[in-house]
């Protein structure tokens, strides 16, 4: 099992940057695909990022493509997401989660974490 814990939420003018972490905890960070997921009210809580075990692999939902990054440090068991140049249509609760397999579909994903408000002003 790993235990997950998002940070770096907050308020932002449009245009502006955050950078989310997701803190893991437990076995074998390495094993597992991160992704990052974001729910805005009244919508589906869609996928905005994943990576690879080693990195060598991401994908990027087409509206984050080009303004966000995914990363991961396996040997300080986190994950982390840029944000740069956000929108005020960025706005959401934003969710770190893991898998095994590499992978977008949310059913996929086992562990979540609490998630972190991100708030876009125009």
């Amino acid at each position: 099992q790993v235990q997950l814990v998002e940070s770096g939420g907050g308020l932002v003018q449009a245009g502006g940057s955050l950078r989310l972490s997701c803190a893991a905890s437990g076995r074998a960070f390495g094993s597992y695909v991160m992704g990052w997921f974001r729910q805005a009210p009244g919508r589906e809580r869609d996928i905005v990022a994943s990576v690879s075990w080693s990195s060598t692999r991401t994908y990027y939902a087409d509206a984050v493509k080009g303004r966000f990054t995914i990363s991961r440090d396996n040997a300080n068991n986190t994950a982390y997401l840029q944000m740069n140049s956000l929108k005020p249509e960025d706005t959401a609760v934003y969710y770190c989660a893991a898998s095994k397999t590499l992978t977008t579909r949310i059913a996929d994903y086992a562990y979540w974490g609490q998630g972190t408000q991100v708030t876009v002003s125009s």
